[in-house]
């Protein structure tokens, strides 16, 4: 799964800007190696681990060959800091449409939720869910066109939305708004996120489908 640094948090976490890396260091294993990571401004991630004792950097927690109690307590405590700042620093970042993005920045935002990555087998597909009742509002989905009805095995960005039963088929005659992909069709729509429709009405059957679970 794609993953794209978030440069604001890199500071929060603790980063020190460098020219055009961000380094953070911290000390592991009872203070006696230092850990240095690097990140890039694209979200490269370097590492030096130095040895106190020797001052000399330390490479035997990289080999996974390396085995014993002490040189697993370095790799476990190492790969910990990096997972941790993966986890804060980072993240995912599967869809390319401008208009995705700009939407689930619009979702994130306005009802302070994130996306869902709910399952393993489909990496590529979201849902958010108000934060009240865990109902889901939204999902982002990516489909082949031909699962939409179209002769074409291309990638298609989609928006699953709710909408009123009884404006089903005025909605359905729009541009762009088909029935909904794995999702009661007599009350969901989906959005092909291609721009032919603009964000701004996009948003508000966002906003329609927030309310109307």
């Amino acid at each position: 799964m794609k993953k794209k640094v978030d440069l604001s948090k890199l500071a929060k976490y603790g980063f020190k800007k460098s020219g055009k890396t961000y380094l953070f260091k911290t000390d592991i294993v009872n203070g006696d190696f230092n850990l240095t990571v690097k990140v890039t401004e694209s979200g490269e991630i370097h590492t030096e681990l130095i040895e106190k004792a020797l001052n000399e950097p330390y490479t035997l927690h990289l080999a996974q060959s390396a085995e014993g109690n002490f040189v697993g307590k370095v790799r476990d405590e190492y790969n910990k800091i990096l997972n941790d700042i993966e986890l804060n620093c980072y993240e995912i970042d599967v869809f390319e449409s401008p208009i995705t993005k700009n939407l689930i920045k619009y979702i994130t935002e306005k009802y302070e939720v994130s996306p869902e990555y709910l399952w393993e087998k489909f990496p590529n597909n979201a849902i958010f869910r108000r934060s009240d009742n865990s109902k889901w509002f939204a999902a982002i989905l990516t489909v082949k066109y031909s699962k939409l009805g179209f002769e074409s095995e291309e990638i298609a960005e989609v928006v699953n939305l709710k909408v009123k039963k009884e404006n089903i088929e005025e909605i359905l005659s729009k541009p762009n708004i088909h029935p909904a992909y794995h999702m009661n069709k007599k009350s969901w729509i989906t959005i092909i996120l291609d721009g032919t429709m603009n964000l701004k009405e996009i948003c508000q059957y966002v906003d329609d489908s927030y309310n109307l679970v």
